[in-house]
């Protein structure tokens, strides 16, 4: 006989919210596993396979200096493995950046030979992975808001509160549990805003900085290295999201060599004292993204929609990318003025407005078509492949924009040389625009990304005639 208390039990846990995961409905993905690389392998091939986090946090290099926090350790593991290396087998890294909730799925199918994910990352059950011993034990989540925005102290305070969470964020996991907790109080779910894949984790912290989310859940070491660049984060640490984690590196289940190796390396290194002097000095004045619709700035908007849509229709792209690259641009100030040569909302430049017609760029709307005609012009003669979606198509134009369109078709082809996805802007392609012109490119697009993606957020209150024709059907 089942007691009371154990069917309530029963009944209630069919009522608590689903767990709070990017994962699509359907069977778990069953990955067929190749030949396993062990050490002797590797040596023999002097060649490395590191998948690693693409975000910048964990991986990235500017013009020959290290700001990932794997890249430190990846070199020194480098070292390591060479100065054990006998006939002269030494063995050079091979970095590949994949999305976070790749890296588990390409290890096993052998893309590559180590995981070094520089954040949580935890195991499912079927993966035939091993993790190595802890690179970081007790390693806890930090809810992040602004300052001078509510502070929270107790987990029923998130009762109805919306976090931004990357895709393969363990904070996912966590608030499945929250929620769970909320539920027994009959408490409103915490809600979770999947961010767009373009977006890294330091790229939501930034959008929380600058209003455009309000809150995130990140690893505490990632929360306090963004603060320094940062200063207008909140780290609310009184709020227990979950027991602490470990971060591993992660190799496949039979290459017991290449993670015996590993836990020796990682017995004896010490992070380096600078090993955050070129993060700070490089990052330092980037990551500056504001609001774009605080009030004086969304009636700005309101007053250039016309001209903005007018164009934008008339060159077969979306009226937002045109705001967010004014946004960027000018502050969405049609007089704006550049001692460069570049003028009016889209800072466009007479030689570029006059090679696809259009003079007299001073005229607000003659600098709107020049600008929606430029960037379509350098669409159609650079990036009309259809292997790109519609973002990367944009990021690669604005980056043309910024630096030029031959420069950029060079950073695709050397991309594809060094085994990066060509046909990708974001965390690929831009790899190279980091090493070879610095992070100026870099942060370009970025923003203009970021101002675009706040603006689709309130696309409904942004478009009222679209919104008003939708309420007559």
């Amino acid at each position: 006989m089942i007691r009371p208390s154990v069917l309530f039990a029963l009944c209630l846990s069919l009522l608590l919210p689903l767990p709070a995961v990017a994962r699509l409905a359907g069977p778990p993905e069953i990955v067929a596993s190749s030949k396993v690389r062990d050490l002797a392998e590797i040596r023999s091939s002097r060649v490395l396979r590191v998948l690693v986090n693409q975000s910048r946090n964990s991986s990235g290099e500017v013009q020959g200096q290290a700001i990932g926090v794997e890249y430190h350790r990846l070199r020194a593991f480098e070292q390591y493995l060479n100065g054990h290396a006998r006939d002269g087998q030494e063995i050079n890294l091979k970095i590949i950046p994949k999305s976070k909730d790749q890296l588990l799925g390409a290890l096993q199918r052998g893309e590559g030979d180590l995981v070094a994910p520089g954040e949580l990352l935890e195991a499912q059950p079927g993966q035939a992975v091993s993790p190595s011993d802890p690179i970081a034990s007790n390693v806890p989540l930090l809810l992040v808001g602004i300052k001078g925005e509510r502070r929270y102290t107790r987990l029923e305070q998130l009762s109805g509160k919306t976090l931004a969470l990357t895709t393969g964020s363990v904070a996912g996991d966590a608030i499945s549990q929250i929620n769970q907790k909320l539920a027994l109080h009959k408490l409103a779910p915490v809600k979770v805003e999947w961010v767009d894949p373009s977006l890294a984790v330091e790229d939501v912290l930034e959008m929380v900085q600058g209003g455009i989310f309000h809150l995130t859940i990140v690893e505490q070491p990632i929360a306090e290295r963004w603060g320094k660049i940062l200063p207008k984060l909140r780290f609310d640490r009184q709020v227990l999201i979950s027991e602490p984690g470990e971060e591993h590196w992660f190799v496949r289940r039979d290459a017991s060599m290449l993670r015996a190796s590993i836990d020796r390396f990682l017995k004896t290194y010490k992070t380096p004292a600078d090993q955050d002097v070129a993060f700070l000095r490089i990052y330092r004045r980037l990551y500056q993204v504001h609001y774009p619709l605080a009030r004086a700035d969304r009636q700005r908007l309101e007053k250039l929609r016309p001209v903005l849509q007018k164009h934008a229709k008339e060159q077969g792209m979306d009226w937002l990318n045109l705001a967010a690259l004014a946004f960027k641009e000018s502050a969405l100030q049609p007089n704006a003025r550049s001692g460069a040569g570049p003028t009016g909302l889209m800072q466009i430049t007479s030689s570029a407005a006059q090679r696809v017609g259009v003079n007299d760029i001073q005229n607000l709307d003659n600098n709107v078509q020049a600008g929606a005609k430029y960037l379509a012009l350098i669409r159609r003669k650079f990036f009309a492949s259809p292997k790109l979606n519609e973002r990367e198509r944009m990021a690669f134009v604005l980056a043309a924009y910024n630096m030029g369109p031959e420069r950029v078709q060079g950073m695709r082809t050397e991309a594809k040389r060094r085994g990066l996805n060509p046909n990708q802007w974001f965390f690929q392609v831009e790899r190279i625009a980091m090493e070879q012109v610095g992070m100026g490119a870099v942060s370009y697009v970025n923003s203009v990304n970021k101002y675009y993606l706040a603006f689709d957020r309130e696309r409904d209150s942004l478009e009222p005639q679209a919104r008003s024709v939708a309420s007559r059907k």
